[in-house]
């Protein structure tokens, strides 16, 4: 299986293709990781809070239970901290749960960022790189050993653009017809550079060969 055409532009655009994809997946990836940061940040406030207000609900704790130790008014004095104590696990409740919320949003936020580029960016090149494999797949398994000039020629024939046939020949099907042997030579290179079989050399016209009904 070959993954990139023999030296040609198509060589080159699958190479620039690629490039794109990547680049675009790593751009989509940092953009996502620094959106991803900038909305923690939103977190940090509420976490200082809450690491406030715990400390503040330790503090009352430690206080309610010194109370213990005061003879006859201990119960009395203890409730004002505990209740105090009370009011700050709430906030620091309070606090935790909205840093978490933020914070699952920058997750989201940020995987989302990634995703949506990569997966368009896929939708786009993926089918037209399996394509190309598949085809190049499908010429390797169907000319086996050496290839066949006038089969090649018939596939560019089919396949090139006109501006590709031009360059070979003004007419190249009639030549095609005719057994012109350097068009059709020229046209089964045209259609290898661009169907590559796995391990193909340079092309090179077998001696004596022609089509089955070509003039003798």
């Amino acid at each position: 299986m070959r993954l990139y055409a023999r030296p040609s532009w198509q060589l080159v655009r699958q190479l620039v293709a690629d490039l794109f994809v990547l680049t675009g997946s790593l751009a989509s990836w940092f953009a996502g990781r620094a959106l991803d940061g900038t909305i923690r940040s939103l977190a940090q406030p509420a976490r200082a809070t809450e690491e406030a207000a715990r400390s503040l609900q330790g503090s009352f704790d430690e206080a309610a239970r010194a109370m213990d130790g005061v003879p006859w008014a201990g119960p009395a004095l203890r409730q004002p901290f505990e209740a105090a104590a009370s009011t700050l696990g709430g906030m620091v409740a309070s606090a935790s749960e909205q840093a978490a919320r933020i914070e699952q949003v920058a997750t989201l936020t940020g995987w989302l960022v990634f995703l949506i580029p990569c997966v368009m960016l896929l939708a786009l090149w993926a089918p037209w790189r399996v394509r190309f494999v598949r085809n190049s797949r499908a010429v390797a398994r169907f000319l086996g050993g050496r290839p066949d000039p006038d089969l090649l020629a018939l596939r560019a024939l089919a396949n090139r653009p006109l501006h590709q046939l031009a360059r070979i020949s003004a007419d190249p099907l009639a030549d095609w017809r005719a057994g012109d042997r350097g068009v059709i030579d020229r046209l089964a290179e045209l259609e290898l550079r661009v169907r590559p079989r796995r391990g193909a050399g340079p092309y090179v016209a077998r001696e004596g060969a022609r089509r089955p009904d070509s003039p003798r």
